[in-house]
């Protein structure tokens, strides 16, 4: 694939000509994230994004080692403790967290372990899961809004990472692991393949949908992904791209 710190930078500066666009009224519209205003998913973008270059980052350790304690229950928590600053701060912190953000994950030494949500990553990995999030999440904020968010070919990094992590999925669906082929149409027609072709189960249909579905933005039955063979079912519905 191509250097996801480059296609990180890029999603950023996508995100970013949509927010410098926003008005007050849309900064404080409701999201498609449950609970949140548009403000409210850019602050937990901001507060994620300003963990990377904190000095815990380089321990290796997880921050969340309880499975008392959910993700989307800390993120709720951490946003609720800032909630209420104006846009253009928000924006302006956004940006130096961000930004900040491709240079500082490449410049690690090889082999570097970082500490994140459930388990420590590598930087390449920590940097895809960047993108994962900030492109759901500009799915958050742009379709509530009507505004235009197009797909790229920087979707590969989500379909992989939603394919890597399906073990994860169904460990947390209490399912046994299955290998899964997955052979995706990319947003220009052009086909992305994970896994081996010779896997018992296998999931084929538009990359677009996989990642929006990875991401629980749709239900299998909302997209045109077919799937084949044993639990590939089940896959469908498990798949995730995000910690949990």
């Amino acid at each position: 694939m191509v250097d996801v710190f480059d296609d990180l930078t890029a999603e950023y500066r996508q995100l970013d000509a949509v927010l410098a666009s926003l008005t007050a009224e849309q900064w404080s519209h409701p999201s498609d994230a449950e609970g949140w205003t548009v403000s409210d998913v850019v602050l937990h973008l901001v507060q994620t994004e300003e963990v990377i270059t904190g000095p815990s980052m380089g321990e290796g350790t997880a921050f969340l080692s309880s499975e008392e304690t959910t993700v989307d229950g800390m993120a709720d928590d951490m946003v609720a403790a800032e909630r209420g600053i104006p846009p253009e701060e928000l924006l302006a912190r956004w940006r130096k967290a961000a930004f900040a953000t491709p240079e500082a994950l490449r410049a690690q030494p090889a082999g570097t372990r970082l500490s994140w949500v459930r388990t420590p990553l590598s930087p390449r990995t920590l940097a895809t899961t960047r993108l994962a999030e900030h492109w759901a999440h500009a799915q958050d904020i742009t379709v509530p809004l009507r505004i235009p968010y197009p797909d790229t070919a920087r979707l590969r990094h989500v379909a992989w990472l939603a394919h890597r992590t399906l073990p994860y999925a169904f460990s947390l669906a209490g399912l046994a692991d299955v290998p899964v082929f997955c052979d995706l149409a990319a947003p220009d027609g052009t086909r992305w393949t994970f896994g081996d072709p010779d896997a018992p189960a296998r999931i084929t249909g538009p990359a677009a949908e996989f990642c929006r579905l990875g991401a629980r933005r749709v239900t299998p039955r909302e997209t045109g992904l077919i799937a084949e063979g044993p639990q590939a079912a089940d896959a469908l519905r498990v798949v995730r791209n995000y910690a949990a």
